[in-house]
């Protein structure tokens, strides 16, 4: 079976993370670069890497890389380009999006436009025609330049991973799927440990919670435009992914995952998004101000996104919201809380210096992962003669 080099984009600061799950799924890692990872693979790691990576934007198939700084080179490495390989005579294909920095090349319309009329002048040679019908399967191109390096791309994935399909109602200032799944697995939270958002907003981080603990891959209930590419991935390698997945599954898992706001709307959303994702029965939603959080258990985790001013109230109001937060952690005998939050003054009035804080761009918002570790719990045949 044919091998692809694919590439992996991801949040900026989590390449680790994605990087860790592609080598899980048993993939040879070819390089990572700011924001992206490199893999190969074939037509099932296609498949598989779409509906089991929970932390990848989506998986893309290198179709080439080369240097151009005019627009002359732009079109003749495109037009270099084995398209032939990909693309049948009545597949529709179009740059979906063309992005540029430091490179001299920085319009992404002309690059569009360009690489198009390329795309065409080398099917024209080798399908021997003047007109293409695409009307055939789809065939989306996305085209990166980086200092003048040029990386042309075919997306497998359409919409974002992101897009597990459970999530069609948000609260306010969602946090991506993606993005809550790799803030998780940086914790050392397993399921077997109590887990509360106190912020959830539309369950975003519980939900991808309970789908970790159950082996619930994302991907699994939903769609892929590459499931149209007959020419390069048969259907059956698709279904039989799929089954992988259905098999994995444990929806019996038994785990202590719960979910608060102080918005009652939001926490109905918060459960049908968690209904959607076949996890509801998992994660105890509740409406309760966080500080009124409380919980007898120990050696736990508090995973949230509170507020931070740009999107949902006035800093004014932050510094007594931060407090409270601090306050209500130090509550919680023994207890881990990893926070994600533009909010500057986050420590001060937290009352306590992070562990540890790793700088994340949660879109174009520079954001910080404040980590407040507590106790590593007992050995368990220790818990037991205790």
């Amino acid at each position: 079976m044919r091998t692809y080099e694919l590439v992996a984009p991801c949040h900026f600061g989590l390449e680790a993370v994605l990087k860790r799950e592609i080598y899980d799924l048993g993939y040879e890692i070819e390089r990572v670069e700011d924001g992206r990872v490199m893999f190969l693979g074939d037509a099932e790691a296609i498949c598989r890497a779409n509906i089991f990576l929970r932390t990848a934007e989506r998986v893309l198939i290198q179709v080439g890389r080369f240097r151009a700084a005019t627009f002359e080179e732009l079109f003749q490495g495109i037009k270099a380009l084995p398209w032939e390989e990909y693309i049948p005579e009545n597949g529709k294909f179009w740059v979906k999006k063309a992005s540029s920095i430091n490179s001299k090349l920085f319009s992404p319309s002309d690059i569009q436009s360009i690489a198009k009329k390329a795309m065409v002048e080398r099917l024209k040679q080798k399908y021997h025609t003047e007109w293409f019908p695409e009307d055939g399967a789809s065939y989306p191109v996305r085209i990166f330049l980086l200092k003048d390096e040029v990386i042309v791309m075919l997306d497998t994935s359409g919409d974002s991973l992101h897009k597990r399909g459970y999530r069609t109602m948000t609260g306010k200032a969602p946090l991506t799927e993606t993005l809550a799944a790799a803030l998780l697995l940086l914790t050392p939270w397993k399921s077997d440990r109590i887990l509360v958002d106190p912020f959830c907003g539309s369950g975003t981080f519980p939900i991808e919670a309970a789908m970790i603990a159950a082996r619930i891959a994302p991907g699994m209930n939903r769609e892929f435009i590459a499931e149209q590419w007959t020419n390069l991935i048969d259907k059956k390698v698709w279904y039989e992914c799929v089954q992988e997945a259905r098999d994995m599954a444990d929806y019996d898992v038994e785990v202590n995952i719960q979910g608060y706001d102080i918005d009652g709307e939001v926490i109905k959303v918060a459960r049908e998004n968690a209904k959607r994702a076949g996890v509801a029965h998992l994660i105890h939603f509740q409406q309760r101000p966080v500080a009124a959080l409380r919980h007898p258990g120990k050696y736990g985790f508090l995973v949230s996104n509170p507020p931070y001013g740009e999107r949902l109230e006035d800093k004014a109001d932050l510094p007594e919201l931060y407090t409270q937060i601090g306050e209500a952690y130090r509550m919680l005998d023994s207890w881990s809380m990893y926070l994600i939050t533009s909010y500057e003054d986050t420590e001060r009035y937290i009352g306590r210096k992070a562990d540890k804080n790793r700088k994340i761009y949660n879109g174009m918002l520079k954001t910080y992962f404040y980590q407040f570790m507590g106790p590593k719990p007992p050995k368990r045949d220790k818990m037991r003669e205790s």
